[in-house]
């Protein structure tokens, strides 16, 4: 055995050790980081004296809790068969469009635009 040369039992303690300071400098770092993105942000340029104004109150109406009920639409109510009808439409033009895609894909049947009334 040499003098100055850990004993074999050594190794394991010492890796511990160096484990366990790692850890405590990682958490400090980390405390060190969270402080500071928690921290409140001080306004770093204060208004002069002459700069300062009185806020000004705007009352503007709300129609969240309103006494009374809108007025109702002007517009004409459409039938629920023709909404349907539009949309089955709609559904079988997009069809078609993926299964001639399907058939050929090229770019320009990718990009090209549809011709369905209902467009998104």
């Amino acid at each position: 055995m040499c003098i100055g040369s850990p004993a074999k039992g050594d190794q394991p303690m010492e890796m511990f050790l160096m484990v366990v300071c790692m850890s405590l400098l990682g958490l400090g770092v980390t405390a060190l980081a969270f402080g500071a993105a928690t921290k409140p942000v001080e306004e770093e340029t204060k208004p002069l004296p002459e700069q300062v104004r009185e806020p000004i109150e705007v009352v503007v109406p709300t129609r969240f809790f309103a006494d009374t009920p809108a007025p109702p639409l002007s517009r004409p109510r459409v039938p629920i068969e023709a909404l349907l009808l539009q949309i089955d439409n709609h559904v079988r033009l997009e069809q078609a469009a993926a299964e001639s895609f399907l058939e050929s894909p090229s770019v320009a049947l990718l990009h090209s635009r549809t011709i369905s009334p209902l467009v998104h």
